[in-house]
């Protein structure tokens, strides 16, 4: 991974760049595309979650084609195996020994296509690559491809033949969204621009692999000051103590809170974290690892998500929000 550093002014370029491309493809979501973009340069996974035929995959893929980069996609099924997303070790004949195969997560980029329709522990293994960067078979650990982002789309776990996400599954995805349907301009707009090809096979490249891990640099350099970081942690830990939640957010949350906010304030030009930004994304980062005490089916059902967006909102709204004045790391 680069170390160095680009100036904001270039960074919001290729960022903007990068966002004109996804919106090729994906018209009228630019709070979804920009989301996903932060994901990517907070180094974090990304988890879209919506009904069947709204646009998840071809986010993930427009994504994934504006970056120059290796990119599998893995379609989650219920016969899909373990061994069939990290890999296996296979004896070689001539040699008589065991080489180790590369599964489809060893890449830049991996797409999950509806992650829940795997079984528990085909998901699980994931775990490891999405947390460490590395994958462990037959007793070896074997590194992945840096940068790495996992980008899934799941249905809403009411369809038929899906399997909810895990706690510890759902607190790795650094953010999740929801693309919702078109408005009626876009749908309109949909029908003609794909009567004849997809706009995803005219794509190119934005930026290059190298490029990318230097916007992931410059965002690790954002500041963010004693107060926002006070600021973060106390909106976290007020989720841990609330009495609608039975599951509060976890420490990993609140890191994950703080680099999308990082990656937010690289996207808006500025060199320093401000409350703002830590309020825009408690929503998206916090919301799919929560549980409420009232809830009346799984975790990330319609319910759910609706009644744990109106308190991860009631919370940050009396958290007392912290002065912080113009400032540089």
């Amino acid at each position: 991974m680069s170390d160095q550093t680009m100036n904001l002014e270039e960074f919001r370029k290729l960022s903007r760049e990068i966002l004109g491309s996804i919106e090729k493809v994906i018209d009228g979501k630019r709070e979804a595309v920009e989301l996903a973009m932060t994901t990517v340069f907070a180094e974090g996974h990304l988890l879209i979650e919506d009904v069947p035929g709204v646009g998840k995959t071809m986010l993930a893929r427009a994504l994934a084609k504006s970056i120059d980069c290796t990119v599998n996609r893995i379609q989650f099924t219920p016969d899909l195996l373990p061994s069939d997303i990290t890999g296996v070790s296979v004896f070689n004949q001539e040699e008589r020994e065991f080489r180790f195969k590369p599964g489809p997560v060893f890449a830049n980029i991996v797409i999950g296509d509806e992650i829940n329709r795997a079984s528990p522990k085909t998901q699980a293994a994931l775990l490891e690559s999405m947390e460490e960067g590395q994958v462990s078979v037959d007793g070896r650990t074997y590194p992945l491809a840096k940068p790495f982002t996992v980008v899934a789309t799941q249905n809403p776990i009411e369809m038929e033949g899906t399997y909810p996400l895990p706690e510890a599954q759902r607190d790795r995805f650094m953010i999740r969204i929801s693309m919702g349907y078109p408005d009626d301009a876009a749908e309109l707009a949909m029908l003609s621009s794909r009567e004849l090809t997809s706009p995803l096979e005219r794509l190119v490249p934005i930026i290059s692999i190298s490029q990318l891990a230097t916007m992931i640099s410059t965002v690790r350099a954002i500041h963010v000051s004693k107060a926002v970081e006070k600021y973060a942690v106390t909106t976290c830990q007020a989720t841990r103590s609330d009495r609608e939640l039975r599951l509060g957010a976890s420490p990993r949350a609140t890191l994950h809170l703080v680099r999308a906010a990082k990656a937010k304030a690289a996207l808006a030009g500025r060199d320093f974290v401000i409350p703002d930004d830590i309020n825009a994304l408690a929503v998206p980062v916090l919301c799919h690892r929560l549980i409420s005490t009232t809830r009346r089916a799984g975790a990330g059902s319609a319910f759910q998500s609706e009644s744990v967006v109106e308190i991860v909102n009631r919370i940050v709204a009396a958290v007392p929000v912290p002065l912080v004045e113009r400032e540089s790391a």
